[in-house]
């Protein structure tokens, strides 16, 4: 079976706000999203949107999300930024990116184009990332291992 072209995309979108006691909505978020998926050609499919800090990964909407990636529901996450996704810390953050691609999801970053997984330089970047996170994890273990008790 080919694989699907830019325009056959299912796009799932990633939306997230820390709270609505500050006036927060993710509604700007979203429309823009929306305007950048259908530039690309791509259907949206899901709207996956939070309001709750991205410090942890127990978030409802962002569990639903990876549920449905595994489930391959969706080809590709769009998500506003990489803060947006998940503030939990880089080897942490990078390991969603990692899971989204174990389950054969390709994810963009709208703000950072770098964050890129669809476009040609699709393995580089992911190359790239799996560096940075097991260095991070380097460092964490390093760090708890100083820790004096």
């Amino acid at each position: 079976m080919a694989s699907p072209t830019v325009t056959q995309f299912r796009c799932a979108l990633y939306a997230r706000v820390s709270t609505k006691d500050k006036g927060q909505d993710y509604t700007n978020q979203l429309t823009q999203l929306r305007e950048f998926a259908a530039r690309q050609g791509w259907t949206i499919v899901v709207e996956f949107c939070d309001t709750v800090s991205g410090g942890t990964g127990k978030r409802e909407q962002f569990q639903a999300m990876f549920q449905a990636a595994f489930r391959r529901k969706f080809d590709v996450l769009v998500f506003w930024s990489l803060d947006r996704l998940s503030l939990e810390g880089a080897f942490e953050t990078l390991q969603h990116l990692q899971r989204l691609t174990s389950y054969g999801v390709a994810w963009r970053s709208f703000t950072e184009q770098y964050l890129d997984s669809t476009g040609i330089f699709r393995d580089a970047v992911i190359s790239i990332l799996a560096v940075v996170a097991k260095q991070e994890k380097v460092r964490i273990r390093e760090r708890v291992l100083r820790t004096p008790e």
